[in-house]
């Protein structure tokens, strides 16, 4: 707890493959703290090789928080986020530990960071499964120019493939007549109950970024990532993991398809766009202090740069 009366929380962001698992655990180890995840993927049990889920290895020891709790399948919204990293960050700060978000799902750092107060507007089943069926006769793009034109604001925070998050902002405005985005720009008049630090990793030479994404993919498939995926598309429940990167590209090979080596190449296409989505949304937010890993590669100083901010702010 800072001097004004806020809970002080740490966070390292960035795009995929930068390096924020290694770096959340050493920030926790030097300061007292314990990692709470903020990636949409890595809650789900049984998506570990594609998510890039840490192992006990990676770990050290440090506690982590929302990883690997939640069923493929089972929805789980920012608002659910939100609500339940705040009380485990509340938890964490109780025991005197720092809490440290590391993760690189925008919106959900950015929603929790700023206190985004979500509107408790409750599902309609029907009119979901209408859109759905939308998407699913005329493609996710018809209804993200949908959502462009009734919500523009929440369009511009969201993939075209996001169908679960696209479907829902078109639920609210279809409900109530007001964008998502209206309810999240109302919401952050109440002052955010965090003093945060935000970290972000990032390479000036793009290239070096995607080089890192392409060893990694390569070091996934090793790993069994093909047999994790076909795994996931047998079970027949793709409705959760067909948005991990990872899965769905691999299904033409499944289906005798494409070959392996060509659905392989496609995951590594799609990572370093991921990737590049990540880095323009952090990007809008000022109060990161970035770290260009390809100028500052040391560990060691790399650390004592980021003990000395969050010690300082």
């Amino acid at each position: 707890m800072t001097e004004n009366g806020k809970i002080r929380v740490a966070a390292v962001v960035g795009p995929t493959a930068s390096g924020k698992t290694a770096l959340g655990v050493e920030i926790a180890k030097a300061l007292d703290g314990e990692v709470i995840s903020a990636d949409s993927m890595q809650i789900y049990k049984g998506m570990d090789i594609a998510t890039a889920k840490p192992a006990a290895e990676e770990m050290q020891g440090i506690p982590h928080h929302l990883i690997d709790f939640l069923d493929r399948g089972t929805a789980f919204s920012v608002a659910d986020y939100v609500e339940l990293a705040g009380k485990v960050i509340k938890e964490v700060d109780s025991r005197g530990k720092l809490p440290v978000i590391v993760g690189g799902t925008g919106l959900y750092i950015s929603s929790l960071l700023e206190n985004i107060k979500f509107a408790d507007i409750e599902c309609d089943e029907k009119l979901r499964k209408r859109l759905e069926n939308e998407a699913a006769e005329k493609g996710n793009k018809y209804l993200f120019e949908k959502l462009k034109i009734a919500d523009p604001e929440s369009a511009a925070e969201l993939h075209p493939n996001n169908l679960v998050r696209v479907i829902r902002a078109l639920e609210v405005f279809e409900l109530t007549g007001k964008k998502l985005s209206q309810y999240k720009a109302e919401s952050r008049l109440e002052e955010t109950p965090y003093d945060s630090v935000i970290i972000g990793l990032s390479y000036s030479d793009r290239q070096k970024l995607y080089d890192r994404i392409n060893r990694r993919v390569d070091i996934m498939v090793e790993s069994g990532l093909v047999e994790e995926a076909r795994a996931v598309f047998e079970s027949g429940n793709m409705k959760t993991a067909g948005n991990a990167i990872g899965y769905k590209e691999l299904i033409p090979y499944f289906r005798n398809e494409c070959s392996l080596e060509e659905c392989v190449e496609k995951i590594k296409q799609e990572t370093r766009r991921y990737a590049k989505r990540q880095l323009t949304w952090f990007r809008k937010n000022a109060k990161i202090h970035w770290i260009m890993l390809d100028e500052f590669d040391d560990k060691e100083k790399i650390l004592t740069f980021c003990k000395k901010l969050i010690a300082k702010e």
